[in-house]
């Protein structure tokens, strides 16, 4: 790993610290850049450090993938409630500009690798997410989630299609305004 966040861990929250460098991390080099003792490295501690917060690179995985929902979960509800005139379209273009502005860390929070049985913690950030999106929807619990899971499909087909480079942006094609044209289409 050749990252250097060049500002050794002196005092406070090393769990959260472990976390942010992870997540700038992820964010320059993907997941194949993201190992314990690197961190470690990373943060200015003893190679073991992060062993006490994370007992495996798939337990920060984890952390880093419920960081990821809860931050997610966070930029949804500010949507929902500015009482947009469009609560729908308006999620789903926060769905999209969060996927392109955080790419890795959308990728490893869809990613089959982690899955979610077992994992109570991710399960519950994930479940989150979604609940704030079937609520906006409305409907009783089984149309409410089946309009959700609708609504989920196009914007998660859509931003995979955009961080994939299938679907390119023309010359002077502002990204946002193609995103709001698909979604109000929808």
């Amino acid at each position: 790993m050749s990252t250097s966040l060049n500002s050794p861990y002196h005092h406070g929250n090393l769990r959260q610290a472990l976390l942010e460098a992870a997540l700038i991390i992820l964010e320059k080099e993907g997941e194949a850049g993201l190992g314990l003792r690197d961190l470690a490295r990373a943060v200015g501690v003893s190679a073991a450090a992060p062993y006490r917060h994370f007992d495996s690179r798939a337990a920060l995985l984890e952390a880093l993938a419920v960081t990821g929902f809860q931050r997610f979960s966070a930029a949804m509800e500010a949507v929902a409630s500015s009482n947009p005139a469009d609560p729908m379209a308006a999620m789903g273009k926060t769905y999209v500009l969060f996927a392109l502005s955080n790419a890795n860390l959308f990728r490893l929070m869809f990613s089959p690798q982690l899955k979610k049985d077992g994992r109570p913690g991710l399960r519950m950030a994930a479940d989150a997410a979604f609940d704030t999106l079937r609520h906006v929807v409305g409907g009783d619990m089984k149309t409410g989630r089946i309009k959700a899971l609708a609504a989920w499909a196009k914007v998660h087909g859509l931003s995979i299609l955009l961080l994939d480079g299938q679907i390119a942006l023309r010359a002077g094609e502002d990204t946002e305004a193609l995103i709001a044209e698909i979604i109000g289409s929808l």
